[in-house]
């Protein structure tokens, strides 16, 4: 038995000497390279990582357009009509009754507004054209003769330049429409598959809720249940405020174009209203088509009138609409409204800046609650979200 002062064991030595040489000694890379660079270089492989998966993905997107983008239009769809599908079966109304209500109610609506905006615009038709043509030839009469003194080949020109410029930008737009389908035939089945997931997301979307969270793993599934659920409700807070505003941009910008006497008022009204899911996008175009008909048909004076109209619209949607409704429905800044919205322009064309929102909002809110790992917490979203009522509660996410 040797005592406190006496020499260790031959173990206690080597344990001891490689903690003092692991402790003092650095290795040769970490001396050479800067602490700095290190972390630095650690985020970028990960970083390279994540791109390489999301270039993938988006790879398998554009591949699979034709089933991707009917997919998201019917997930769209059944979140803008969940508010009154969900009043009605908390109301002991049978889901079966509920589901038919609800999408024939909004085929109706779809349908009727675009025909009382056809009939409309098929009543005025000849009247709007010709005092187009009027409208045109008076503006190049006062470009020539008035204080610019502009020649005609400068005109022509300038209407060139104006056409490619439109074109090139419109055909970024419509090249992501027609990724919806390249032939009629492409469009009818996309509608069909459209309808046909809508269908099965109000019949039994719990059902395939459940057998999603179930390709993870086991110790995974209460996290993504929580945050699946969270997720979905953002989208539904975002379809219900989007429907909101666009409710009150094609009222405010309809009754100004009735009022001040601008011809298809009710067709322009129908067009803000569908514009209004594209953000940005949808109320610029939307807005030029409400004061080129002013301008055209009415006069300039008029035209002032139908752009001051407009603006003041779009200033009440972007100044107090968007931040105080969408901003606490979506929780996204605005700034990465224009981003996101600018970015899927780029990358599907119209799809994309339609799909833009709502995705960011799902993206961050699942970001959100998977960070915070609030399933611990056994904190769920609001149980009202009747979609996920055949969906058996993990333990860890049992209210």
């Amino acid at each position: 038995m040797t005592g406190p002062d006496s020499t260790p064991p031959s173990r206690w030595r080597g344990m001891r000497s490689d903690r003092r040489v692991v402790g003092t000694v650095r290795p040769e890379a970490e001396q050479l390279v800067p602490r700095g660079l290190r972390v630095a270089t650690a985020y970028a492989w990960r970083l390279l990582v994540i791109a390489a998966g999301v270039g993938v993905l988006v790879w398998l997107v554009i591949q699979l357009k034709l089933l991707v983008v009917p997919l998201l239009v019917a997930i769209l769809v059944t979140a803008l009509v969940w508010p009154a599908f969900s009043f009605m079966v908390r109301h002991r109304m049978p889901r079966w009754a509920a589901i038919v209500v609800t999408v024939v109610a909004a085929v109706a609506v779809v349908t009727g507004l675009l025909t009382l905006a056809i009939w409309q615009i098929t009543l005025q038709w000849s009247s709007v054209q010709a005092r187009t043509v009027e409208g045109i030839d008076a503006l190049r009469t006062f470009l020539v003769t008035g204080p610019l003194h502009l020649t005609e080949a400068q005109i022509d020109s300038v209407i060139s330049q104006v056409g490619d410029f439109v074109q090139q930008r419109a055909q970024v737009l419509w090249t992501g429409a027609l990724a919806i389908g390249a032939t009629v035939g492409h469009l009818a089945t996309g509608a069909l598959l459209a309808l046909f997931v809508l269908l099965c997301l109000l019949a039994d979307g719990g059902g395939i809720w459940r057998w999603t969270t179930n390709l993870f793993p086991r110790p995974a599934r209460a996290a993504i249940d929580g945050a699946g659920r969270a997720g979905w409700r953002s989208v539904v807070d975002y379809a219900r405020t989007q429907l909101l505003v666009a409710s009150i941009d094609a009222v405010g910008i309809s009754v100004g174009a009735f009022l001040l006497g601008v011809p298809l008022a009710l067709p322009i009204g129908v067009l803000v209203f569908l514009g209004a899911f594209v953000p940005i996008v949808g109320a610029v175009v939307t807005g030029a088509v409400a004061v080129f008909l002013a301008l055209v048909y009415n006069g300039w004076f008029i035209a002032v009138w139908m752009l001051v109209v407009v603006l003041g619209v779009q200033q009440l949607e972007g100044h107090i609409l968007q931040p105080l409704l969408m901003g606490s429905a979506v929780k996204v800044h605005p700034l990465a409204v224009v981003l996101v919205v600018a970015g899927g322009a780029m990358i599907a064309g119209i799809p994309g800046a339609l799909f833009a929102v709502p995705m960011a909002a799902f993206v961050n809110v699942v970001w959100v609650y998977l960070s915070d790992r609030a399933w611990e917490t056994g904190h769920i979203p609001s149980t009202a979200d009747l979609i996920w009522s055949t969906v058996p509660r993990t333990k860890k996410g049992d209210e």
